[in-house]
This record gives structure tokens, C-alpha cells and sequence, in this order.
């Protein structure tokens, strides 16, 4: 893993030799009696999945960091980690979680509510109090480009309506000290996407400390300071966004031959 050089004053993020281990059965069972059977047994047996392994890096107050890797490399895991929703199996995170906002998108909507019941239930997941909600209520209707569909149920909206939706909820608070993007920087069609995308530089430049997770070097190149590069839960590289990404693309190029 190439290194990066330390910089001067105290993180307000630090991962610390972080590992998260699950482990997953080697056969799957068909059926509960299946899974019984096999566990009174004796014979169900598990393999163990290095979602990530020794992770470490700082991240600087006014920094946007990038976590750029393929799906499946254990980005979001790590988000989840950093933002106190999950605890790793090793090593440790140095943060303050009142300061985090983790935006990822259509995380507690109900395909069988209503868009404008989706808003309430979402909205308190993400912790936003009912008070909160009703007042930005009509400024996310507006946002997302619902009116007139806010009383269907959202199983019958497309993708792009949900993501609209759910980018709309996720990004109706004050900008806070810390900001976690998971993969929200492509958000419905053309004309959306340059909303959206107007929407997170303010915030950006807020002066907000950022972390975004992306497989996109477009987006990382774009908008980070510095990037770590996390490949199946193994550290690559972290560094200047060019050369990190640089990096990852070559790998790409090398595992298609």
C-alpha cells in the first residue's frame, strides 16, 4: 500500500487498523428443517469474509476525502463504521458522531406507504424530528419534482422518483461538520443530476469536513482533496486523488485481460 504524508494538526476522523469479519456459510439451506438438520449435525460449516481488512488513514478538518473501489469492496461498510451505525471486529474509529451526517439514498422507505408517508418514515431514520419534517415538508416535495404524486405509493414510482425522493429527504438538513456521501452523486436524469450535484457542492464548500464513497474517478477526481483507494477490504493506495486513481483504473485494465 503506498503512503501518504502526514499532515500538520489533530484529525477529526481516524481510522485505526480497522477489520470487519463476517462469517458466512460455505452451503446455503433450502429450507428451516434443512438448516436444522445440518446445524444439529454438526455439518454447517462457515468461511470467514474479510469485508475489510486493516484499514487506516486520518482525515483533516475542511478536507473531501474520496473512497473510491469496485462493488463489493467494503466502502459502505466502512461508512457505517465511521458514522457509529456498526462496530468493526478490530482496531478502532476516533470521531465525533453528533457532528456525522451519512447521506445514502432510499435507506427505511416502505414500497407499500405513500410518498408523503415515506417522507416522514425516512426522515426520522435519517433523525429529523416531526416538527422538522413538516416544516421543510413542501421545500422536498419541491426539490424532488413530486407534486401531484406525493399521495401514491411509492411502489409504483420509478427508480429515478424514488432516488429523487430520497436525495431530496437526505439533503433538507443544515450542512454539519461532518459529511458522509455513499454513492449520491448520481441522482435521476440529466437535468436532476445538475441539481443534485449544485446541491452537494454547497454543501461541500460549506466548510463541512467530507468523506464520498464512489467507483466513479470522474466523481472523485472532481470533488476530493485527497482519495483512499479500498479494493475486496484491502487498502491499495491513499493520496493525491490523480495518482489514486490513476492506479485504480489500471487495475481495472489489468483484471479485463
Amino acid at each position: 500500500m503506498k503512503e501518504e504524508k502526514k499532515k500538520a494538526g489533530c484529525p477529526v476522523i481516524s481510522v485505526r487498523d480497522v477489520s470487519m469479519y463476517f462469517k458466512v456459510p460455505e452451503e446455503s439451506a433450502s429450507s428451516l428443517k434443512e438448516f436444522t438438520v445440518q446445524l444439529a449435525a454438526g455439518r454447517r460449516r462457515y468461511r470467514t469474509l474479510k469485508a475489510l481488512d486493516h484499514i487506516s488513514f486520518d482525515v483533516y478538518e475542511g478536507e473531501v476525502m474520496g473512497i473510491i473501489g469496485t462493488n463489493g469492496s467494503g466502502k459502505s461498510t466502512l461508512l457505517k463504521i465511521i458514522s457509529g451505525a456498526m462496530i468493526p471486529t478490530g482496531g478502532s474509529v476516533q470521531v465525533d458522531e453528533s457532528q456525522v451526517q451519512l447521506l445514502t439514498l432510499g435507506t427505511g422507505f416502505d414500497r407499500e406507504l405513500t410518498a408523503r408517508e415515506n417522507v416522514y418514515l425516512n426522515g426520522a431514520i435519517l433523525g429529523y424530528s416531526r416538527e422538522f419534517i413538516r416544516r421543510k415538508y413542501r421545500k422536498i416535495v419541491e426539490f424532488a419534482e413530486l407534486e401531484g404524486f406525493m399521495e401514491q405509493k411509492i411502489k409504483n414510482f420509478s427508480s429515478g422518483m424514488i432516488s429523487r425522493l430520497g436525495f431530496a429527504i437526505a439533503t433538507v438538513r443544515e450542512t454539519p461538520g461532518i459529511l458522509i456521501l455513499d454513492e449520491v452523486l448520481s441522482v435521476g436524469d440529466l437535468f436532476f443530476k445538475e441539481k443534485s450535484g449544485r446541491r452537494i457542492e454547497e454543501m461541500i464548500h460549506s466548510g463541512a469536513t467530507v468523506l464520498i464513497v464512489s467507483h466513479s474517478t470522474d466523481t472523485i477526481l472532481k470533488n476530493c482533496s485527497r482519495a483512499v483507494w479500498i479494493e475486496k477490504g484491502e487498502q491499495k493506495m491513499t493520496g493525491n486523488p490523480g495518482e489514486v486513481c490513476r492506479a485504480y483504473v489500471e487495475y481495472g485494465k489489468e483484471k479485463k485481460r
